[in-house]
């Protein structure tokens, strides 16, 4: 038996002949259900132990197709979260005495006023001035010592968005200590910032570590706005012990946006984005099935993911460090979540000691000019019309349901940079395109 290849060398045009009868067959045809065996439970990559019962229909692949392997991994930022280093503060042998029956913070007030030894200690056991903790950040610190110091369980994004938040203004000449993998200010403006932007937090310094905890065949699972997985998702098992995963870090730096919550809630609620969030929603459903729509990630999210890749592009422009090297970090939860979200990340990092030299955390100082580049690199693409006028669930191209008017003219990143492998974009929901109503744009006019 030969192979034949096509002019294309597609899969598909790929014959099978027989040297000695001539018969000929399309090696496509050994997709069909018929012909395939049930699958035998092999997984190679574990070794001779690996195998497990399954019953399941196999697939054809091509060992190069791009569908074949989708690695699933979990990132989070190394952010000293006030409350857990206070906690271990209060606990230890100096101050817990002083503090074990101080449940409220007028009783903690009172101790302090009483036992100087007391911020004393805070500020030695912490590496922070004493008077960065209000009484009631230490009585929710014993308290949570009594509860055994456990976390608070809440989602990976809702916990850095807060620390966030919690970013104190710049204070001219403040340089991040040596030592720490983490360093936030908020930006003071020389100027005032764009009616829809609340802030501007420069994050000087940064962690970024991530590991890989499985991967998937056929389709990627997508993770929840959190950035993490769900417990019923099957991923493949790396490894037949689960005690270790292969992780890597990254330092560097980064410019959070902090956009208004009115401003974005009114923005969803506008009759053209609200149509336009269900177009988004078929595909969505068209993509992962009916019953997976309740996980569908909103107008919000589109807008947010959209600008973040308009915004890598047009920084990449002056900040030293190519698009590729630029990544993304989206920070977003619906109006009815406990904790709105509504930011964006822009990030760089290496895997050096050093981290990087502060090109783009510098760009934040300039803000405006980076969205007003954004805007005009938004507004038309060399694909238009017909990028613009993309809507899924209302065409046949069935790979593109889950994004609105993004090509590889507009929106697309190198794949590194994004955190959604190019889908969930929608530039008409950012910036006015053509032959859309100006009003689904959350920036309706050059910022």
């Amino acid at each position: 038996l030969v192979l034949e290849e096509g002019p294309s060398g597609d899969f598909t045009q790929i014959i099978v002949r027989c040297k000695d009868c001539g018969e000929r067959r399309a090696l496509a045809d050994a997709r069909e259900d018929k012909v395939l065996p049930s699958c035998r439970g092999e997984r190679p990559w574990l070794g001779e132990q690996g195998r497990q019962e399954c019953n399941e229909k196999q697939h054809l692949l091509s060992r190069t197709a791009s569908n074949a392997y989708f690695s699933q991994v979990v990132s989070a930022l190394s952010i000293p979260e006030k409350g857990r280093v206070l906690v271990k503060a209060v606990s230890s042998p100096k101050l817990w005495p002083f503090l074990e029956d101080a449940r409220d913070a007028q009783t903690v007030g009172l101790l302090r006023k009483m036992q100087k030894t007391i911020d004393l200690a805070l500020s030695a056991n912490t590496q922070q001035p004493a008077t960065d903790f209000t009484d009631q950040d230490i009585a929710d610190a014993v308290q949570a010592v009594h509860q055994g110091g456990e976390p608070s369980g809440e989602g990976l994004r809702t916990a850095e968005f807060k620390q966030f938040l919690a970013a104190k203004p710049e204070v001219p000449g403040e340089l991040p200590p040596r030592e720490a993998e983490f360093f936030a200010c908020r930006l003071r403006p020389t100027r005032p910032l764009p009616e829809a932007l609340e802030s501007v937090v420069l994050v000087k310094k940064l962690r970024k570590v991530s590991a890989q905890i499985g991967f998937t065949r056929l389709t990627a699972a997508t993770p929840t706005l959190q950035g993490e997985y769900e417990e019923g998702v099957q991923l493949a098992a790396l490894g037949l012990a689960e005690n270790w995963l292969p992780a890597t870090e990254v330092r560097g730096e980064g410019v959070l946006l902090l956009f208004r919550e009115d401003a974005v809630r009114a923005w969803e609620e506008r009759p053209a984005v609200l149509e336009r969030a269900a177009a988004l929603r078929d595909g969505y459903a068209r993509e992962y099935g009916k019953d997976a729509a309740v996980n569908f990630p909103g107008a919000r999210f589109f807008m947010l993911h959209s600008l973040s890749h308009l915004l890598m592009n047009a920084m990449s422009l002056v900040c030293g460090y190519s698009a590729a090297a630029l990544g993304e970090r989206i920070y977003c939860a619906p109006a009815t979540d406990a904790t709105p979200m509504a930011a964006v990340l822009i990030m760089t990092g290496t895997s050096g000691a050093e981290g990087t030299l502060g090109g783009l955390v510098e760009q934040g100082r300039h803000i405006q000019t980076h969205l007003r580049r954004a805007f005009d690199m938004g507004r038309l693409c060399s694909n238009d019309p017909v990028c613009a006028a993309h809507l899924p669930g209302k065409d046949d191209h069935a790979e593109r349901s889950l994004e609105g008017a993004a090509c590889h003219g507009c929106l697309y990143v190198a794949e590194p940079s994004c955190e959604r492998f190019n889908r969930y974009l929608d530039r008409a929901l950012v910036v006015p395109t053509l032959g859309r109503d100006p009003a689904l744009a959350f920036f309706g006019q050059r910022p």
